[in-house]
């Protein structure tokens, strides 16, 4: 009794802020605006412009989750190798940008890549031409990265870390080279990390507009700006409903996979 009256709030929070919502959703994405039943929303969601705005949101949350994994998972070996020992200072740098606002991290690469930021300040006082670097894809891009980095590192450096060594040194000690250890022992007990890496910096990057919006200017359209001026701006709920539950499915399908890869639940142990 005493386990089900303390798991009541947790269950009336996730019914007010969660369930109830979701239902809402689904319910506007399945009338239209006279109130019937209608799926025009989601017709309107394969429109070649639509389609257009959800590839190129799949392009760069892809080309970001790939620039994640390649920058993340050097990183995460590093920490996780007993011969670093400097380990702890360095996992540090990377959980303090997360105590800071999400908003105030991304307002601080506008002041950089700006037309008059701290970038082309430099190259101007070189007598270097001034470089297009804000409103872009790379900007976007890197904004993604930046914010997103050390969603990859961290579940991958929790495998690594409760990694058997004892299980390399049998690898060792039948002969396999350092090479081989890496890619026959180490990297295929690394894949629930990457499996959970890839699902948490995927997943934000496709659905962000705060990104986009900042870094990549006002007309920048990714999904999430065109779910956000569906509610905000256009005031239609119906195809901003349809776009959100889109997203969800796509959700559920990335921890899908994702429950695949990781059935004990190591990957994202640390988070």
């Amino acid at each position: 009794m005493k386990s089900k009256s303390a798991a009541l709030p947790y269950i009336v929070w996730m019914l007010v802020f969660t369930i109830i919502p979701m239902v809402f959703i689904i319910w506007y994405s399945l009338i239209g605006a006279d109130g019937e039943f209608s799926l025009s929303g989601f017709q309107r969601v394969i429109e070649p412009l639509y389609m257009t705005v959800i590839a190129n949101s799949l392009k760069l949350a892809l080309i970001c989750t790939i620039i994640c994994f390649i920058l993340g998972y050097p990183v995460a070996y590093i920490l996780a190798s007993k011969e670093y020992v400097n380990k702890g200072f360095l996992l540090f740098l990377f959980i303090v940008p997360m105590w800071m606002n999400f908003l105030l991290r991304t307002y601080a690469w506008l002041t950089i890549l700006e037309n008059n930021g701290i970038i082309n300040s430099f190259l101007a006082f070189l007598g270097l031409p001034k470089q297009k670097l804000i409103y872009t894809d790379n900007a976007v891009i890197l904004g993604m990265v930046y914010n997103y980095l050390p969603f990859m590192i961290l579940p991958i450096y929790t495998v690594l870390a409760k990694m058997d060594h004892s299980i390399i040194e049998a690898a060792q000690d039948l002969g396999a080279n350092s090479n081989q250890v890496f890619t026959k022992v180490v990297f295929p007990l690394s894949i629930p990390g990457i499996a959970s890496g890839i699902t948490m910096v995927f997943m934000p990057a496709v659905t962000t507009f705060i990104i986009s919006n900042l870094l990549g200017g006002d007309q920048y359209m990714l999904i999430g700006n065109l779910i956000e001026h569906q509610f905000q701006r256009v005031g239609d709920w119906h195809f901003g409903s349809a776009l959100s539950v889109i997203m969800m499915l796509l959700i559920l399908a990335s921890n899908a996979i994702f429950t695949i890869f990781d059935k004990d639940g190591e990957g994202g142990a640390i988070l």
